[in-house]
């Protein structure tokens, strides 16, 4: 009977990963595309920026659902790693130099994107691959470019980040924590291995879904928005 349930768990697991990072996948997509839709009716950067962040944050999720459902290979590790190592925090830390006023951040976007996908594209991915479970990057990369470029851009993109809440606290306290709790539900989800492919997943979707409120609050907190976010939510 044990012998029974351990298999069987070990057969579903690798189905419910795949399906909680469609799952995962398909919020943060709603809601990039939400963000899209604020940027075009408003034209501010931060958030022009801000979707393109959450649509690689979907991108990540997905390559995550390819790999658990066909098991995983070099092209799903790939588009994972282009995705969610090189151009997610980056992004989000260069929406938040945008909303800083930085006015070159857009291009920095742009130039970034350009070299994370290039970079993601040429790099050698070597090594086997178990057939479930998020690929270490350290078992499949060299150092250099890739890991290399993946620990600046995280690092400086989460730095921004904080920077830029921190300093901006007290004008914006509702979005900035929600944007910082945002991205900290994301590390914490991809960054435990024991939580294992499904457990990145549900950290996305809980970071994406901050992030989004974070990026939408008001400076102050009126009962209308509270009553917004709760009952007309993007999702419904």
């Amino acid at each position: 009977m044990n012998r029974y349930f351990f298999a069987t768990t070990a057969t579903l697991a690798p189905v419910v990963d795949a399906l909680l990072a469609f799952a995962a996948a398909l919020v943060a997509f709603r809601l990039a595309g939400a963000l899209a839709r604020r940027a075009r009716a408003t034209g501010r950067a931060e958030l022009r920026i801000w979707a393109w962040s959450l649509a690689a944050y979907a991108v990540a999720a997905a390559a995550i659902a390819w790999g658990e459902a066909a098991q995983w290979d070099a092209r799903a590790f790939r588009v994972y790693y282009a995705a969610g190592a090189l151009l997610t925090a980056p992004l989000l830390g260069l929406g938040s130099l945008a909303l800083a006023g930085r006015r070159r951040a857009g291009a920095a976007a742009l130039a970034w994107a350009g070299l994370a996908v290039g970079v993601a594209l040429a790099m050698p991915v070597h090594g086997a691959f178990a057939g479930h479970g998020i690929p270490p990057a350290q078992d499949h990369l060299a150092f250099a470019p890739a890991r290399l470029l993946a620990i600046a851009g995280n690092a400086v993109g989460t730095l921004a980040v904080v920077a830029v809440a921190a300093r901006s606290f007290r004008r914006r306290p509702l979005g900035n924590a929600l944007i910082v709790l945002g991205v900290a539900a994301a590390a914490l989800g991809s960054g435990i291995a024991g939580l294992g492919a499904g457990g990145a997943a549900v950290g996305i979707a809980v970071g994406v879904g901050l992030l989004y409120c974070g990026f939408v609050a008001p400076a102050t907190i009126p009962r209308r928005f509270i009553h917004t976010v709760f009952t007309k939510s993007p999702l419904g």
